[in-house]
């Protein structure tokens, strides 16, 4: 295991690659993807440089353990209990609750680019798709980072917990990864996306709910990816193998809680 200190900032981040792998050379995706997880610069998170177009020649495999994260953010061992309903009145739960879908499309977006690391063996079809997805979420986090502004907030005024990140790294292979990240997590938040666009609507908060409704459309083509890649390596999406690659500990039902 290596650890790569920023001196600026004190962040440690880990990863775990073998002994003879060394940080993606300058210049390539790989790179990008690796600065994109490690940064502790939530500015780079948010608003990261273009895309390199190069790829490297027969990269490692590179498995990063955790997420830089700058002390800005404040982590939480438990996440705050979701809000009901009537609780959505209040301006502050609400932009609470939006802090948390801006969190799920940071660790989404890191996770695409730690999967693009992990899995250097796959098509470069499956990983360019990767690199798409990572870019929408990152615009998306614009979008939820704009929302909760008009609330007085930014993003770091309430705690987080890197849920997603405490259980995907343990995927094992590419289609562990897309089963419990793209069919799970990301598949069930369709549903939560139309669940709270319509509390939101319900307390008059219009934006919030046309941001969720456009949320929803846009990763449907994620959830597809990931259905399609899954159907290549496993022969099929029934649900019994969908359950056999889901990474421990999530269950069908653990799967769909994610918000």
């Amino acid at each position: 295991m290596n650890m790569k200190n920023d001196p600026e900032t004190q962040g440690t981040v880990l990863f775990e690659t073998p002994k003879s792998c060394s940080e993606p050379p300058a210049g390539t995706v790989e790179r990008w993807a690796f600065d994109y997880v490690t940064t502790v610069d939530l500015r780079a998170k948010t608003n990261p440089p273009p895309v390199p177009e190069a790829w490297e020649t027969k990269p490692p495999v590179r498995r990063l353990v955790e997420p830089g994260r700058p002390p800005s953010l404040r982590r939480t061992p438990r996440a705050p209990k979701t809000p009901g309903r009537d609780a959505l009145r209040n301006p502050e739960r609400r932009a609470g609750l939006v802090h948390t879908f801006l969190l799920h499309e940071l660790q989404a977006a890191e996770l695409m680019a730690w999967a693009l690391l992990a899995f250097p063996e796959t098509p470069r079809a499956f990983r360019r798709g990767l690199l798409r997805i990572a870019c929408d979420e990152i615009r998306h986090m614009g979008m939820y980072a704009e929302h909760l502004d008009r609330f007085g907030f930014r993003f770091g005024d309430f705690p987080v917990r890197d849920w997603f990140w405490e259980r995907i790294p343990s995927a094992r292979s590419p289609a562990h990864f897309v089963a419990s990240f793209g069919m799970g997590f990301e598949g069930a938040n369709l549903d939560h996306a139309r669940r709270f666009a319509d509390r939101f609507r319900a307390v008059g908060d219009e934006a919030g709910a046309e941001l969720q409704e456009t949320v929803c459309v846009e990763e449907i083509p994620h959830v597809r990816f990931a259905i399609r890649w899954f159907e290549r390596w496993s022969t099929c999406s029934d649900f019994q193998p969908w359950t056999e690659h889901l990474v421990s500990p999530l269950s069908p039902s653990s799967s769909v809680a994610t918000r």
